[in-house]
């Protein structure tokens, strides 16, 4: 074997070994971001969705009792 095929083999090796190592990071990483969004992300979004979706039927309450207060002033002005 020459000596360059020797050195081109041994940096095949080299980047073979350092993508197996990223490949295998990133599959840690990977997981461990799933679980957190699983964990973390995705019961506080469901928490604050709630409190909004609270917020916005006491909003709209208020403005049905302000809409049928001043209607019923629009039809005595009418008379």
């Amino acid at each position: 074997m020459t000596d360059f095929s020797r050195k081109a083999d041994e940096s095949a090796a080299r980047l073979n070994e350092k993508l197996n190592s990223a490949a295998e990071r990133l599959e840690k990483e990977g997981a461990e971001l799933i679980d957190y969004l699983n964990n973390e992300v995705v019961p506080a979004v469901r928490q604050q969705s709630s409190k909004a979706l609270r917020i916005a039927a006491e909003r709209l309450q208020q403005l049905a009792n302000y809409m049928e207060q001043h209607k019923s002033g629009d039809e005595a002005k009418k008379s």
